[in-house]
């Protein structure tokens, strides 16, 4: 009898624990995000798509990636870019930094029908002091498959998505957040 009721009681606990741990992550779940995070469904305008978050960043509302205010002005190949500019940026205190992937770069291009070079919001982003982004290449993480040699970038003077040899010199745009190693 004694066994039965300790059997039971053992029992009745399990099912109250599952119950209050179903109803805290049911709780968690609806709790909204403090923190933004990627949403590739997103496609806010210009004017509310960015939102400088600490000195010298800026935070992509349709990614949830952070870019640096003022992208590099000085051109570099791009094994340099990858391992040692981004890696060692210190952005408003922050570290952490990256080269994006080639689809990471390409979705801060603004694609409205009267964009024009450099396919960026002046107001947003500043080179060397000056409003803008240099209208120029600057490269990615992902390198083509079959041409290990080479890497993508993106060309802010046409807005086109290219490669060229990782041995020519070109620009880096850091960026922090989670990597998306699936389009590197």
């Amino acid at each position: 009898m004694k066994r039965r009721r300790y059997l039971a009681v053992t029992v009745g606990v399990l099912v109250l624990s599952a119950g209050l741990i179903l109803m805290t992550d049911s709780a968690r779940a609806a709790s909204p995000k403090s923190t933004p995070t990627q949403n590739w469904d997103e496609n806010l305008p210009p004017a509310s798509r960015f939102t400088t978050v600490f000195t010298g960043a800026v935070r992509d509302n349709n990614t949830g990636l952070v870019w640096e205010q003022a992208p590099d002005a000085t051109t570099r190949i791009w094994g340099l870019a990858t391992s040692a500019y981004c890696v060692n940026k210190n952005v408003g205190g922050t570290r952490g930094w990256r080269l994006p992937s080639v689809a990471e770069l390409a979705s801060v291009l603004d694609g409205s029908p009267d964009a024009v070079a450099p396919f960026v919001p002046a107001s947003t982003f500043t080179i060397g002091g000056s409003p803008g982004v240099q209208s120029d290449f600057y490269w990615s993480a992902s390198v083509l498959a079959d041409f290990p040699t080479t890497a993508w970038g993106v060309n802010f003077f046409n807005g086109f998505v290219s490669n060229t040899f990782k041995t020519s010199a070109a620009r880096a745009w850091c960026v922090r957040g989670p990597m998306q190693e699936s389009v590197y």
